[in-house]
């Protein structure tokens, strides 16, 4: 009987571990992904830009066991801006979304690389922390259950061996 107990607790806990290690994982892409964008922004050059068009990418179709559910098509802006001492230089989004974010015609402003202008990104929110922001939080919300789980699974285990940690003297 003991063994099989010990057998549990022992797969509970690396249940739990990989629960944290998995979390962790999320977060640590999401802080490399938000490093590279700190990068970008603090060597980018700037530039005022047009929306020249909208890209339309197809949807896609997923089916579920209770329904058939379709994601619409989301639009990518197609940007045109002049770097500094270049020619005009044209670049698509690689953020898009459905309703659109921007409107043909908008001015936005242009982050790019002064030795690359087509690596260039939209200065918004969305195109430059958005990713980050949603690995970093899956990664903290997972890790931060396994780590509750750890926690009140180990104060469990301590008052069911009968204590608290606590010595108490005897009375004699």
């Amino acid at each position: 009987m003991q063994v099989q107990v010990r057998g549990r607790r022992s797969a509970g806990w690396w249940i739990t571990f990989g629960v944290i290690a998995f979390g962790t994982l999320f977060f640590v892409i999401g802080a490399i992904v938000g490093g590279v964008s700190i990068s970008f922004v603090t060597g980018a050059e700037r530039a005022e830009g047009t929306v020249v068009s909208l890209e339309w990418q197809g949807g896609s179709v997923s089916s579920s066991s209770k329904s058939r559910q379709s994601s619409g098509p989301t639009a990518h802006p197609v940007v045109e801006f002049t770097p500094s001492g270049g020619a005009p230089t044209t670049f698509r989004s690689s953020m898009g979304s459905n309703p659109p974010a921007y409107e043909e015609g908008e001015r936005v402003e242009v982050l790019y690389r002064a030795d690359d202008p087509e690596d260039a990104k939209i200065n918004g929110f969305v195109s430059l922390w958005l990713i980050p922001l949603i690995f970093c939080g899956i990664g903290l919300l997972i890790a931060g259950i396994g780590t509750a789980i750890a926690i009140a699974t180990r104060r469990r285990s301590r008052l069911a061996r009968g204590g608290s940690g606590v010595a108490v003297p005897a009375v004699g």
